[in-house]
């Protein structure tokens, strides 16, 4: 692995300009988004900036990809409002945040370090789909009071909704028209000129008119004085028994900011036919948290909303993200007093803006419809194991707020999982007459193609998901079900298990088949396995007391039952 720079490789001078004109343009969104989002934070705005400039820095000569922004961001940012608060009381929040930017760059670092990469796997996109969701509505309804210039609710997002509603009769008008103007603004400008950054003509706009109206001495509430220069370098002020208080916390945030980052990073590589490196990404975003606590700064991950600004502007390298953090600085040094009368209605105007992308409720739709009356059989409420996962993880956030939604709806996804694991389809199949006269050994399931010809005397299944130790008594049951004496008594001549859909076998696996196949031939039926199965027959060697017999197909299996079951003994 490279140590530096990988975004640079291959670099051509005539990638300049528009490299420089791209990350102007991230800048115009940058700057405004970052104020916003380090009140989702609960920390001055200026902390946004202090984290804006050394994480573009620091990503870009670390980071493996070429168009990835990284940056405060909505969800990160209220994963450590949630982080902070959980604190002792009293505590130092600007501190905390600081602190927690730090744990959690020397997390992603680790994880790095370790090549642990592939934990991102881990959530599945139903699981976070789901949590980003509930983390949207959450953040929207807490940004609701400014934008009507009423006072903020606590608790839970039902409890903050019903704070809200309930106290609309104080609804500030200059502070709600304002704020309904800076959306109207951000939304059109999305709609219907994209290119214009919608966020610094609202926040430009919202200025002037404060400025022209004297809307901060009528009640609208302002950001007030921002410092000027760069911020102070160093540790917080923090007890080494604070940063042991936030570690829990930081792995949290590192794996949510980690996959969302993830996502866009490779979102944009794959459209240019490039690829992105997980376990440098979590250097780069390691590299890029711990800049931005050691400047005072916020908790940082990738974005994709400004990786997309970054994009479509024609960036091709991280010169990009390097001219945004100069602009940053810049910011920093001169411009900072443009913002001190910038109304925080227009902030939550912006805020809720950019989550209003991210309440995804079509997907979720799509999560639901991903079920038909063929699965509700097999699995039961399991088969909307992806839409119960997202559910799980967004009332999971609304409810009980950040890091346990997502804990809750991971969990909520393995347990579905291992049901479904535990429940295998154990399928009869027959035997297609087209494939009879090709003489290939086409063997189909039943339920699904009636038209097939399943056998009367011998029973041939294929069991639908690997074989583990939670679905054996399973797959056994179905077995001797299936093996039962008919009306007559007559009992099949045998049960073909039709092995290729087997990828791992374990010892209880075995033994079970073993078991069957005893119980069987003390009926007078017998077991046996059909097509080539690899490694599994290996398992089936070492592990069985007694060796099935394996055929090359289930015709030869069919046959050979009927010619002599009492010679199928191996």
């Amino acid at each position: 692995m490279r140590v530096l720079a990988p975004s640079f490789a291959g670099y051509r001078t005539r990638w300049l300009r528009r490299d420089v004109v791209a990350g102007a343009t991230v800048w115009a969104v940058l700057i405004p988004e970052s104020l916003a989002y380090a009140t989702i934070a609960g920390v001055p705005p200026v902390v946004g900036l202090y984290a804006a400039a050394p994480a573009l820095v620091l990503y870009a000569l670390i980071g493996s990809s070429r168009q990835l922004v990284v940056g405060p961001m909505a969800a990160t940012a209220a994963l450590s409002a949630g982080v902070i608060a959980d604190l002792a009381p009293g505590s130092d929040a600007v501190a905390a945040t600081t602190g927690l930017a730090l744990m959690v760059g020397l997390v992603a670092l680790v994880a790095g370090a370790f090549r642990l990469g592939f934990l991102a796997s881990f959530i599945s996109e139903p699981v976070l789909k789901g949590f980003i969701v509930g983390l949207a509505l959450t953040i929207a309804v807490g940004q609701l009071p400014k934008l009507f210039g009423i006072d903020k609710g606590e608790g839970n997002f039902f409890a903050q909704l019903w704070h809200f509603v309930s106290h609309l009769g104080e609804t500030n008008l200059l502070a709600l028209t304002v704020g309904a103007g800076a959306l109207a603004v951000v939304l059109g400008l999305r709609r219907w000129l994209p290119v214009v950054p919608g966020s610094l003509v609202a926040v430009a706009l919202a200025i002037a008119a404060v400025w022209l109206f004297d809307l901060d001495a009528r009640g609208v509430d302002v950001v007030g004085a921002i410092p000027s220069g760069l911020p102070p370098l160093g540790l917080p002020e923090l007890p080494l028994s604070a940063y042991l208080d936030l570690a829990g916390g930081a792995v949290g945030v590192a794996l949510v900011g980690f996959v969302e980052g993830l996502g866009a990073a490779k979102t944009y590589a794959e459209r240019r036919g490039e690829t992105v490196d997980a376990d440098r990404e979590l250097l780069g975003l390691g590299a890029a948290n711990l800049g931005a606590g050691l400047a005072a700064g916020m908790v940082v991950n990738g974005s994709l909303s400004k990786t997309a600004v970054n994009g479509s502007a024609g960036a091709r390298s991280q010169v990009s993200g390097l001219t945004a953090a100069v602009l940053t600085v810049l910011t920093l040094l001169f411009l900072t007093g443009l913002f001190t009368r910038l109304p925080e209605p227009a902030l939550a105007a912006i805020v809720i803006a950019a989550v209003l992308e991210l309440i995804d409720i079509h997907t979720l739709a799509g999560f639901y419809r991903m079920w038909t009356r063929r699965l509700g059989a097999i699995y039961g409420l399991a088969a909307r194991a992806d839409f119960a996962a997202a559910l799980a993880a967004m009332l999971g956030v609304l409810l009980f707020e950040t890091l346990p939604g997502l804990v809750i709806g991971i969990a909520l996804s393995l347990v579905l999982l291992l049901y479904r694991a535990s429940q295998p389809h154990v399928a009869r199949l027959g035997r297609a007459e087209a494939g009879a006269g090709s003489g290939a050994d086409l063997w189909l399931d039943h339920d699904r193609h009636p038209e097939v010809e399943v056998p009367d005397d011998i029973v041939v299944v294929r069991i639908e998901g690997g074989r583990v130790v939670a679905a054996a008594d399973h797959v056994r049951d179905h077995l001797l079900a299936l093996a039962a004496p008919d009306e007559h008594g007559r009992v099949p001549r045998g049960i073909v298990l039709d092995a290729r859909t087997v990828p791992f076998i374990d010892v209880t696996a075995t033994r079970m088949l073993a078991a069957v196949d005893q119980t069987l031939r003390a009926a007078g039926s017998a077991l046996v396995l059909a097509r080539e199965i690899g490694q599994v027959r290996d398992v089936l060697r070492v592990s069985a007391d007694r060796v099935l017999p394996v055929h090359a197909s289930i015709d030869d299996a069919v046959a050979g039952l009927r010619a002599s079951p009492e010679a199928m003994g191996g």
